[in-house]
């Protein structure tokens, strides 16, 4: 049997497969949900060739777009990557002009 080494050392952030971070944990959470959503169809009383195909071509597009991803913006880049959505594009001053540069005057003297 295998042996996988889960964690490197300590303080360093978890790594899978070349999988890190937040990536190991969406694709764990992915597949979770696709074996839920296989069992579902089945029980409904769909195919069963049908619900292993659709398993099968979903499991081998979540396992691309999460190594993708991951080879993509790297270990922190999709915090980095939601935080730059959330900050705004320009800022709004309606203030006028003179009354900007009065109050930066009395803040320096």
């Amino acid at each position: 049997m295998a042996e996988y080494q889960i964690n490197k050392g300590i303080g360093r952030s978890v790594e899978f497969k070349g999988l890190k971070a937040q990536y190991l944990f969406i694709f764990a959470g992915g597949l979770l949900a696709l074996f839920v959503l296989f069992i579902i169809l089945y029980m409904i009383g769909i195919n069963q060739w049908i619900c292993i195909g659709f398993g099968a071509v979903a499991a081998s597009l979540l396992v691309w777009q999460t190594f993708n991803l991951n080879g993509r913006y790297g270990e922190h880049g999709l915090m980095k990557l939601g935080a730059a959505r959330q900050r705004p594009r320009y800022l709004i001053n309606r203030k006028r002009v003179m009354r900007i540069l009065k109050e930066r005057n009395k803040a320096n003297a």
